[in-house]
């Protein structure tokens, strides 16, 4: 029987051995600003861990998660980044529009992706409390962006590996 992961930011070490040469788009929801600040900072600090330059990490915000497919897009349509980290938090509420808006997102996340041939990388909480979300933004849980950056450096290597 699998065991569950208790922590998802953890990992095994890998390497990535053309980091350096890779521009990384980071587009980031506005929305749960708390929680989004924090899930960015860890996917800055992993990106900077494995050796991508400072300057090759672009971040762009958006109003909301439901904005965050077309940002991505735009994205790798006019920065001519190798791949992007979508990064938003969205939280039930009373209505069912969180199950509208989770949906969209990641329908239109992957749908970029296989659009433009590139990694287009979901890291949006969708929980059902406030807790849950801290929990996976820095708490007892990890951080979901540090498994975005994770997460998006491997797809490039195994692009690399394959091309």
């Amino acid at each position: 029987m699998t065991e569950k992961k208790k922590n998802l930011s953890e990992f095994k070490p890998f390497e990535f051995s053309s980091a350096s040469k890779k521009k990384i788009g980071i587009v980031v929801s506005e929305w749960n600003d708390r929680i989004t600040d924090s899930l960015l900072k860890g996917a800055e600090e992993c990106l900077l861990e494995h050796g991508v330059p400072q300057e090759n990490i672009l971040v762009k915000h958006v109003p909301g998660s439901f904005e965050l497919p077309m940002g991505a897009q735009w994205m790798l349509k006019e920065a001519f980044v190798d791949a992007v980290i979508c990064i938003g938090c969205v939280i039930q509420g009373e209505t069912r529009h969180f199950d509208f808006i989770s949906q969209a997102v990641a329908d239109g996340i992957m749908n970029v992706g296989l659009k433009f041939s590139k990694p287009v990388i979901f890291s949006v909480l969708t929980c059902n409390t406030m807790e849950q979300a801290e929990d996976r933004a820095g708490g007892k849980h990890g951080n979901k962006g540090v498994e975005g950056a994770v997460t998006a450096l491997k797809m490039l290597e195994l692009s690399h590996d394959l091309g």
